[in-house]
């Protein structure tokens, strides 16, 4: 499969949920290292964004810095939503729905993670297109009204081009999928061999 480098925007906010972003980072720039690994060229460019380009304050209160601003961030391929409770507050934030929605419109995947889809839903690019989120946030997300629907019970949906992740760590999944679509199920199954991912709980909850 040839290798066309993306760039890959994620997008953050204060009161991001860490492991929104950080899972779907590490799975996306394990792209490069195992690349590297087979010292083959090409690189794809996974990049932090946040409306100001400084520092955000997560929703456990880790503290981390975007590499670009609205205004200067470069045009994406693939653009990423994390959720957390500062999603609340991003649905009204017309700089946030403006940029979200101009980023999506030239992307080749739109995608979320948890009370992302709500982000991405209030911008227009996941508006009456299906959708789902966290587990506790179904009836918050149905009750705003801008889904067509709301998926429960699955790790992520897919939608045209949008692609949303229930929470937390589902967007780990997700994202492997993702990389699976743009780089090829044999980059996927590396990716996660390189990860160690083989999730296996000593507590499993019930759904």
């Amino acid at each position: 499969m040839t290798f066309t480098p993306l760039n890959i925007a994620i997008v953050i906010f204060d009161g991001v949920e860490e492991l929104d972003f950080q899972g779907p980072w590490e799975v996306l720039t394990m792209v490069n290292s195992v690349r590297a690994f087979k010292k083959l060229e090409g690189r794809d460019h996974v990049y932090l964004v946040s409306e100001t380009g400084g520092k955000v304050t997560c929703a456990k209160g880790m503290r981390v810095e975007a590499d670009y601003s609205f205004a200067n961030a470069p045009k994406s391929d693939v653009i990423l939503v994390p959720g957390g409770q500062g999603t609340r507050r991003e649905v009204t934030n017309s700089a946030m729905l403006k940029w979200v929605a101009a980023q999506a419109a030239h992307c080749q995947w739109v995608t979320s993670v948890c009370t992302g889809s709500m982000v991405l839903a209030a911008a227009g690019p996941a508006r009456g297109k299906r959708i789902t989120t966290h587990w506790g946030a179904i009836e918050e997300v149905r009750k705003r009204g801008d889904a067509g629907e709301v998926v429960s019970g699955q790790r992520w949906v897919v939608d045209g081009n949008v692609v949303t992740s229930a929470g937390v760590s589902a967007g780990i999944d997700m994202a492997i999928w993702l990389v699976g679509q743009l780089h090829g199920e044999d980059m996927a199954k590396t990716v996660v061999k390189m990860m160690e991912y083989d999730p296996a709980p000593p507590f499993a909850f019930a759904r």
